[in-house]
């Protein structure tokens, strides 16, 4: 493989016109016209929700309708998520994200037949109770962002996948302290799904101001 150094900046300008052109084959699919469906994934440090916001606008300027989604607006009541304690890693790995509800609200309608019709947010974590958003009305050939943690590998249909990767120093680093009791789940993703291994793009974001692509071939 090979790491390809870029500023923020050119990442953004990249990622969009990767998008925009996946999102015109997308719209034109024989199984019917698609909203194309991105997954944004890294752990909270690595700042997957603001490189997908950082998408919308020059997505929107190229002519592309765009919905970014977050994660976090999908977690299941608390119920749920806190049956064996608000700190426990295997709890969030495998309960926090309320995935069918995902997949039922946002992922299967703007996929090749679906209406088009999509739910912005589904649980108001804080309130504990449904957000109460209003459903948005996403054409063919418009493009989906859902940004988040492991998102990838558990078989959620997405069209595009850009994981963002952090190295296990990095993640410690960056991970505030009152976050780092999920470490081991973050830790267990990267052996159990290694999503670096099969993600469209990966993003190497140990540093911030200073990411890298990895690309097949070459030497890394």
């Amino acid at each position: 493989m090979r790491i390809r150094p870029i500023s923020p900046d050119l990442l953004v300008a990249e990622l969009t016109g990767r998008l925009a052109d996946a999102a015109t084959r997308a719209a034109t699919d024989p199984a019917g016209p698609a909203r194309l469906r991105v997954a944004v994934d890294g752990a909270p440090a690595a700042g997957g929700d603001d490189l997908a916001a950082a998408l919308v606008d020059p997505l929107r300027a190229q002519g592309r309708p765009v919905l970014h989604v977050r994660a976090t607006d999908f977690l299941r009541p608390a119920s749920l998520r806190f049956e064996l304690g608000r700190t426990n890693p295997d709890s969030f790995y495998e309960a926090w994200v309320d995935e069918a509800g995902l997949r039922r609200e946002v992922l299967d309608p703007a996929g090749p037949g679906g209406t088009g019709r999509l739910l912005p947010s589904l649980w108001d974590a804080d309130a504990d109770r449904a957000s109460r958003a209003r459903y948005v009305d996403l054409p063919p050939g418009g493009v989906v962002l859902v940004s988040g943690s492991l998102l990838l590998g558990g078989g959620l249909p997405f069209d595009v996948t850009v994981h963002l990767e952090l190295s296990p120093a990095a993640l410690r680093r960056r991970t505030e302290p009152p976050q780092q009791w999920a470490l081991p789940a973050f830790d267990r993703y990267a052996e159990e799904v290694v999503p670096a291994s099969f993600a469209d793009v990966v993003v190497r974001a140990d540093d911030p101001r200073r990411p890298a692509l990895v690309e097949p071939g070459g030497n890394g």
